[in-house]
């Protein structure tokens, strides 16, 4: 999420006004306030199983700082549908794999596994399907043979780290077609 709160300078489109995460030890809420950017968190932990009660805390957060997008980054909750209608067409999401493949967790290791020849990361909107919102942009990198889970997370990490910040600034200013690098 930091490296989406440093691209935007300059004549970018959008400017960040608040960071937010459910893990209140996050490191990026602190580098967040250090660029003078607010910053909340809220545990999920606490509601237990009561969704709505953390969503509901959630989109208090967020609808006091009005953001016209709502940009999810190691966001690793499944929200609900009422949730994701709420910020319908302005939520975006960064997922590690070439979607539609591989939507969910462990997705290094499904490729792998699969013996793809490359795997990647997508930007996409959140839509109530699990990662399967409409794609705005994927970046592709090989799997090399001896690639482990590990290897192929830090080579994907670097692509995500370009395509995000690409993908925002297009979204910023209105364009949805997918952005392929």
């Amino acid at each position: 999420m930091v490296r989406l709160v440093e691209s935007m300078t300059g004549d970018h489109p959008a400017r960040p006004v608040i960071v937010g995460a459910n893990d209140p030890d996050a490191g990026g809420l602190e580098k967040a306030r250090a660029m003078g950017v607010a910053s909340f968190a809220v545990d999920h932990r606490p509601f237990g199983r009561d969704r709505a009660a953390f969503e509901a805390e959630l989109a208090r957060h967020l609808d006091a700082a009005e953001p016209d997008i709502v940009a999810l980054a190691g966001f690793m909750r499944i929200l609900t549908p009422e949730f994701v209608r709420r910020y319908a067409g302005r939520m975006l999401n960064i997922h590690p794999s070439l979607l539609p493949k591989y939507p969910g967790l462990h997705t290094h290791a499904r490729a792998i596994a699969a013996g793809d020849a490359e795997a990647g990361a997508t930007v996409h909107e959140v839509t109530a399907d699990l990662d399967a919102g409409p794609i705005l942009g994927q970046a592709r990198v090989p799997v090399r043979p001896g690639d482990d889970a590990d290897s192929l997370a830090a080579r994907v990490l670097i692509r995500e780290h370009a395509l995000y910040p690409a993908v925002l600034r297009r979204f910023a200013s209105g364009e949805k077609s997918p952005l392929y690098i």
